[in-house]
């Protein structure tokens, strides 16, 4: 039997277990495992059911991009072989200071969201701007260019020029039928 531990932000904990235990019951169908859910500690028990320790990751991967400020509809993408996650820390960017965290964070998200918004309409990822890291989940080529796209924002560059980037990958990208929808 495989075992994975994992902690999860108090406040996710609910999310992770769904109305009636909806979403912990279709990670546990879905990936061949059991979940012990503790939501005094946000500890999680992961156990493979059918000893497949690929199930156990991938419920790690979903539960984590839970914990990360995915819904569970997003973090479901994870199911799909092909989309894997992804976790940025902000604060190699910005330190310590509360103050500059926030205002990388706003950076990210955009004036009404418009930022985010971008960055998944172009690359058809998935992005969560969560506490101290901002996470993406998509295909390997998706998460390529949302990776360079994150860190652009974060290293200053002009909200222009990184939505000029994203519209040329974009581009380049639709040559590769297979990746964008």
């Amino acid at each position: 039997m495989r075992v994975r531990r994992l902690k999860l932000p108090m406040d996710r904990i609910g999310v992770a277990i769904g109305p009636e235990g909806r979403v912990k019951k279709r990670i546990e169908d879905k990936t061949g495992t059991t979940l012990s859910m503790s939501s005094e500690s946000g500890q999680v028990i992961i156990e493979s059911t059918d000893d497949n320790p690929l199930g156990v990751l991938t419920a790690k991967d979903v539960l984590t991009a839970i914990g990360r400020g995915f819904s569970p509809t997003r973090a479901y993408r994870l199911f799909d072989e092909q989309s894997y996650l992804e976790v940025l820390d902000i604060t190699s960017y910005t330190g310590r200071s509360v103050k500059a965290q926030n205002r990388y964070k706003g950076r990210l998200i955009g004036e009404r969201g418009k930022t985010r918004r971008i960055i998944e309409e172009t690359t058809d990822a998935s992005l969560s701007i969560y506490g101290k890291t901002v996470s993406f989940i998509g295909a390997p080529e998706q998460l390529n260019i949302v990776r360079e796209a994150v860190k652009m924002i974060l290293s200053g560059a002009p909200h222009s020029a990184v939505y000029s980037f994203l519209e040329r990958k974009r581009r380049e990208q639709k040559r590769k039928p297979t990746l964008w929808r």
